[in-house]
């Protein structure tokens, strides 16, 4: 995104849907038009107002224009670019640009997935990361993907830097203290550094209680031209600043284990926005697991390479921290459908609105919803921000 699209779209409307159980057991479908057509009405619009739509969740080529063609709309701009848990915030930065340069003005960005509800039924699952050159480099040497990738990394931070266990762990004992404040959250119970050591390892050094949930879900995010966002039901989450990238497929490829394309995608989407990293008030970081959470933080800025064990160590993403992250409980407690990028716009967008109750961030102007997808192979960023942060 270029500076001259900084603040022209905003977030004008938010769903999701979650269950208690972590299955919704209804067609795809479905699922899509409840949340489209709930965003829409928490913006005050109607599916006559959309000429956007942005999705690729549905498992066909043409995902996005058979879903058009469901909720009997004619998008005269649509996107349905695969980029896992990344997908959702690339969206935000093409719909922005789009609304600027006159393509559309209302786009809807929607995510649905029943996993769980799927595996109830006895279906298989497509095997996302059965490509043929996985199943010929990395499969046979025992990688069990998505984990086994994030295990590396991990492995090779702690190597690098000296990052502990303990210190990943922190975080999964924070983001379940903002669950605990959520009353859809999955997972409420409060958990401790030593629960997180002793609950196993999946693949070493990530223990079971750093990992992301399996559960049913769907999200949507309703954006708009600011000077509409303005008149409209609820208050605009401006779009500040978004930008994406990628670097590898395969884990084997990644250039270097302990950095992700967010150290390209963070700092471009903070030159738009014209912000720092200090200028942040809350994180909605994809938490598939604990790494990608220190990861992240680290290449966005918010500490320097190598000491993302130090800062998380004290707490830092809790309630009352320096820097509130993964507000709803994350991927690792309150829901995970299979890609959790739309779910961080979300919650990005109510934290500016101040509509979180119990987890609220006082005066929340600035947010960062920053998504990552495959094996640590793509994020996106995207800044939000309130009117008077214009």
């Amino acid at each position: 995104m270029t500076a001259d699209v900084r603040g022209a779209a905003a977030i004008v409307g938010v769903a999701d849907e979650v269950s208690p159980t972590g299955v919704i057991d209804v067609a795809l479908r479905e699922l899509e038009a409840r949340v489209v057509t709930a965003a829409l009405a928490d913006a005050g619009l109607s599916l006559r107002d959309v000429d956007g739509l942005c999705t690729c969740t549905g498992g066909t080529l043409m995902h996005s224009v058979e879903l058009a063609e469901y909720l009997g709309i004619t998008p005269r701009f649509t996107d349905a670019t695969q980029t896992g848990g990344a997908s959702y915030g690339l969206y935000v930065e093409h719909a922005a640009a789009a609304i600027a340069a006159g393509a559309a003005e209302t786009v809807v960005i929607v995510y649905a997935s029943t996993p769980r509800a799927a595996r109830k039924r006895g279906e298989k699952g497509l095997g996302v990361f059965a490509t043929p050159e996985r199943l010929e480099w990395e499969t046979p040497f025992g990688v069990m993907l998505p984990i086994s990738a994030y295990a590396l990394a991990a492995n090779r931070h702690m190597a690098t830097y000296g990052t502990t266990a303990e210190q990943l762990a922190q975080i999964a004992v924070d983001t379940r203290r903002w669950a605990a404040l959520n009353p859809r959250a999955y997972l409420r119970d409060p958990i401790t550094v030593d629960d997180v050591l002793a609950s196993g390892f999946i693949a070493e050094p990530l223990h079971k209680l750093e990992c992301c949930l399996v559960t049913d879900g769907a999200a949507a995010i309703v954006l708009t031209s600011a000077a509409r966002a303005r008149d409209l039901a609820r208050p605009p989450a401006f779009v500040l600043g978004a930008a994406s990238s990628a670097s590898h497929a395969m884990i084997s490829q990644m250039p270097d284990l302990t950095v992700t394309p967010g150290a390209v995608s963070g700092p471009a989407a903070f030159q738009t926005a014209r912000l720092d990293p200090g200028d942040i008030d809350v994180v909605e970081l994809y938490d598939s697991f604990t790494i990608t959470v220190l990861l992240a933080l680290e290449d966005l800025g918010f500490c320097p390479k190598g000491e993302g064990g130090a800062f998380v160590g004290d707490g830092a993403l809790a309630p009352g921290g320096t820097l509130p992250g993964q507000t709803t409980g994350g991927g690792l407690a309150y829901t995970h459908p299979g890609a959790f990028g739309a779910f961080l716009l979300v919650e990005a967008a109510r934290q500016l609105r101040g509509e979180c109750g119990e987890r609220q961030v006082p005066n929340a102007k600035t947010a960062v919803a920053h998504g990552t997808g495959g094996v640590l192979s793509a994020t996106s960023t995207v800044i939000l921000g309130t009117e008077d942060t214009l």
